[in-house]
Protein backbone atom coordinates (compact mmCIF):
# COMPACT_ATOMS: atom_id res chain seq x y z
CA UNK A 1 0.00 0.00 0.00
CA UNK A 2 2.73 2.36 0.63
CA UNK A 3 4.25 1.74 -2.63
CA UNK A 4 1.04 2.97 -4.12
CA UNK A 5 1.02 6.56 -2.45
CA UNK A 6 3.74 7.79 -3.75
CA UNK A 7 2.85 7.04 -7.16
CA UNK A 8 -0.21 8.69 -6.71
CA UNK A 9 1.17 11.73 -5.34
CA UNK A 10 3.46 11.62 -8.34
CA UNK A 11 0.74 11.24 -10.83
CA UNK A 12 -0.79 14.24 -8.75
CA UNK A 13 2.29 16.30 -9.06
CA UNK A 14 2.65 15.88 -12.79
CA UNK A 15 -1.10 16.37 -13.34
CA UNK A 16 -1.20 19.73 -11.76
CA UNK A 17 1.73 21.10 -13.44
CA UNK A 18 0.67 20.03 -16.95
CA UNK A 19 -3.02 19.77 -17.50
CA UNK A 20 -4.37 21.87 -14.65
CA UNK A 21 -2.60 24.97 -16.35
CA UNK A 22 -4.04 24.80 -19.84
CA UNK A 23 -8.04 24.25 -18.18
CA UNK A 24 -8.71 28.04 -19.49
CA UNK A 25 -8.06 26.70 -23.36
CA UNK A 26 -9.90 23.52 -22.85
CA UNK A 27 -12.75 25.41 -21.82
CA UNK A 28 -12.34 27.65 -24.72
CA UNK A 29 -12.37 24.39 -26.92
CA UNK A 30 -15.51 22.94 -25.02
CA UNK A 31 -17.65 26.01 -25.62
CA UNK A 32 -17.10 26.69 -28.99
CA UNK A 33 -18.00 22.83 -29.71
CA UNK A 34 -21.28 23.00 -27.52
CA UNK A 35 -21.79 26.37 -29.86
CA UNK A 36 -21.57 28.46 -26.37
CA UNK A 37 -23.91 26.51 -23.92
CA UNK A 38 -21.65 27.35 -20.96
CA UNK A 39 -23.06 24.68 -18.65
CA UNK A 40 -22.26 22.24 -21.11
CA UNK A 41 -18.77 23.32 -21.84
CA UNK A 42 -18.14 22.86 -18.33
CA UNK A 43 -19.64 19.40 -17.87
CA UNK A 44 -17.16 18.93 -20.79
CA UNK A 45 -14.16 19.97 -19.13
CA UNK A 46 -14.69 18.14 -16.19
CA UNK A 47 -15.47 14.83 -18.02
CA UNK A 48 -12.24 15.61 -20.06
CA UNK A 49 -10.36 16.08 -16.85
CA UNK A 50 -11.44 13.49 -15.36
CA UNK A 51 -10.68 11.11 -17.74
CA UNK A 52 -7.36 12.91 -18.58
CA UNK A 53 -6.38 11.87 -14.67
CA UNK A 54 -7.21 8.71 -14.95
CA UNK A 55 -5.76 7.93 -17.81
CA UNK A 56 -2.13 10.41 -17.15
CA UNK A 57 -0.19 7.09 -16.70
CA UNK A 58 0.08 6.77 -20.49
CA UNK A 59 0.63 10.65 -21.17
CA UNK A 60 4.13 11.27 -21.97
CA UNK A 61 5.30 13.63 -19.56
CA UNK A 62 6.69 16.93 -21.61
CA UNK A 63 5.04 16.27 -24.28
CA UNK A 64 2.28 18.40 -26.09
CA UNK A 65 -0.52 18.55 -23.48
CA UNK A 66 -2.78 20.70 -25.15
CA UNK A 67 -3.12 18.56 -28.15
CA UNK A 68 -4.02 15.29 -25.89
CA UNK A 69 -6.43 17.22 -23.71
CA UNK A 70 -7.86 18.47 -27.07
CA UNK A 71 -8.01 15.03 -28.35
CA UNK A 72 -9.76 13.78 -25.51
CA UNK A 73 -11.93 16.78 -24.28
CA UNK A 74 -13.49 16.35 -28.53
CA UNK A 75 -13.51 12.59 -28.17
CA UNK A 76 -15.62 13.00 -24.75
CA UNK A 77 -17.70 15.45 -27.29
CA UNK A 78 -18.87 13.62 -29.97
CA UNK A 79 -19.47 10.30 -27.29
CA UNK A 80 -21.85 12.63 -25.53
CA UNK A 81 -23.44 13.69 -28.80
CA UNK A 82 -23.78 10.47 -29.55
CA UNK A 83 -25.48 9.15 -26.29
CA UNK A 84 -27.63 12.32 -26.90
CA UNK A 85 -28.62 11.19 -30.64
CA UNK A 86 -27.81 14.28 -31.29
CA UNK A 87 -24.48 13.68 -33.65
CA UNK A 88 -22.12 16.64 -34.76
CA UNK A 89 -23.35 18.15 -37.74
CA UNK A 90 -21.39 16.70 -40.96
CA UNK A 91 -21.05 17.96 -44.44
CA UNK A 92 -22.17 14.73 -46.44
CA UNK A 93 -19.45 14.26 -48.85
CA UNK A 94 -22.08 14.81 -51.52
CA UNK A 95 -22.72 18.18 -51.03
CA UNK A 96 -19.40 19.58 -51.45
CA UNK A 97 -18.38 20.90 -54.50
CA UNK A 98 -15.61 18.93 -55.85
CA UNK A 99 -14.20 22.19 -57.81
CA UNK A 100 -14.68 24.13 -54.44
CA UNK A 101 -12.78 21.17 -52.37
CA UNK A 102 -10.25 21.44 -54.98
CA UNK A 103 -9.84 25.36 -55.00
CA UNK A 104 -10.07 25.94 -51.50
CA UNK A 105 -7.13 22.81 -50.96
CA UNK A 106 -4.82 24.46 -53.70
CA UNK A 107 -5.46 28.26 -51.66
CA UNK A 108 -4.83 26.73 -48.37
CA UNK A 109 -1.65 25.13 -49.73
CA UNK A 110 -0.79 28.81 -51.25
CA UNK A 111 -1.99 30.86 -48.20
CA UNK A 112 0.35 29.48 -46.02
CA UNK A 113 0.19 29.56 -42.19
CA UNK A 114 0.35 33.04 -41.44
CA UNK A 115 0.26 34.94 -44.51
CA UNK A 116 -3.05 36.63 -45.64
CA UNK A 117 -4.85 39.48 -43.96
CA UNK A 118 -7.66 37.31 -43.58
CA UNK A 119 -5.28 35.82 -40.26
CA UNK A 120 -4.74 38.99 -39.30
CA UNK A 121 -8.36 39.51 -38.80
CA UNK A 122 -9.12 36.54 -37.07
CA UNK A 123 -6.35 36.36 -34.71
CA UNK A 124 -6.74 40.09 -33.80
CA UNK A 125 -10.69 40.29 -33.68
CA UNK A 126 -12.87 37.81 -31.22
CA UNK A 127 -15.86 39.57 -29.86
CA UNK A 128 -19.35 38.28 -29.19
CA UNK A 129 -20.41 38.58 -32.75
CA UNK A 130 -17.47 36.68 -34.32
CA UNK A 131 -18.16 33.85 -31.43
CA UNK A 132 -21.53 33.75 -32.51
CA UNK A 133 -20.80 33.59 -36.37
CA UNK A 134 -18.16 30.79 -35.37
CA UNK A 135 -20.30 29.00 -33.16
CA UNK A 136 -23.25 28.90 -36.16
CA UNK A 137 -20.67 27.20 -38.66
CA UNK A 138 -20.87 23.29 -39.53
CA UNK A 139 -19.08 21.44 -36.59
CA UNK A 140 -16.31 19.84 -39.42
CA UNK A 141 -15.28 23.50 -40.13
CA UNK A 142 -15.51 25.20 -36.67
CA UNK A 143 -13.23 22.64 -34.63
CA UNK A 144 -10.74 23.05 -37.14
CA UNK A 145 -11.24 26.94 -37.60
CA UNK A 146 -11.04 27.05 -33.58
CA UNK A 147 -7.82 25.09 -33.09
CA UNK A 148 -5.90 27.12 -35.36
CA UNK A 149 -7.14 30.66 -35.27
CA UNK A 150 -8.71 30.57 -31.52
CA UNK A 151 -5.74 28.44 -29.68
CA UNK A 152 -3.18 28.50 -32.11
CA UNK A 153 -2.22 25.00 -32.72
CA UNK A 154 -0.28 24.19 -36.29
CA UNK A 155 -1.89 22.14 -38.74
CA UNK A 156 0.07 18.99 -37.64
CA UNK A 157 -1.32 19.29 -34.26
CA UNK A 158 -4.99 19.96 -35.15
CA UNK A 159 -4.47 16.84 -37.85
CA UNK A 160 -3.37 14.89 -34.69
CA UNK A 161 -6.28 15.78 -32.66
CA UNK A 162 -9.22 15.68 -35.72
CA UNK A 163 -7.51 12.32 -37.19
CA UNK A 164 -6.84 14.24 -40.35
CA UNK A 165 -4.25 14.89 -43.31
CA UNK A 166 -2.59 18.59 -43.05
CA UNK A 167 -4.43 19.16 -46.34
CA UNK A 168 -7.40 18.34 -45.32
CA UNK A 169 -7.05 20.39 -41.88
CA UNK A 170 -6.11 23.56 -44.33
CA UNK A 171 -8.65 23.10 -46.50
CA UNK A 172 -11.54 23.08 -43.33
CA UNK A 173 -10.18 26.36 -41.75
CA UNK A 174 -9.69 27.91 -45.35
CA UNK A 175 -13.26 27.08 -46.07
CA UNK A 176 -14.40 28.27 -42.15
CA UNK A 177 -12.61 31.20 -43.15
CA UNK A 178 -14.73 32.43 -46.18
CA UNK A 179 -17.53 31.09 -44.18
CA UNK A 180 -16.83 33.39 -41.48
CA UNK A 181 -15.74 35.99 -44.19
CA UNK A 182 -18.96 36.14 -45.70
CA UNK A 183 -20.92 36.30 -42.66
CA UNK A 184 -18.93 38.77 -41.01
CA UNK A 185 -18.33 40.79 -43.71
CA UNK A 186 -20.70 43.85 -42.85
CA UNK A 187 -20.10 43.72 -39.61
CA UNK A 188 -15.84 44.04 -39.96
CA UNK A 189 -17.05 47.11 -42.42
CA UNK A 190 -19.19 48.62 -39.58
CA UNK A 191 -16.39 48.48 -37.04
CA UNK A 192 -13.26 49.74 -39.37
CA UNK A 193 -11.78 46.72 -39.98
CA UNK A 194 -11.56 46.23 -43.31
CA UNK A 195 -12.85 49.41 -46.21
CA UNK A 196 -16.63 48.59 -47.93
CA UNK A 197 -16.63 47.24 -51.31
CA UNK A 198 -13.25 45.39 -50.10
CA UNK A 199 -13.78 41.30 -50.58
Amino acid sequence: MAAKEPREELKREGFAEEAIPLLPSVYRFALRLNGGGESDAEDLVQETFLRAYRSWESYTLGSNCRSWLFTICRTVHLGLGRKLAVRPKEVPEADLDPGAEAFAMRQAWEDGENGTPEDALFRGLVDDEVLRAVDSLPEVFREAVVLSDLEGLSYGEIGGILGLPPGTVKSRIFRARRLLHDALYQYAVEMGHIRPGKR
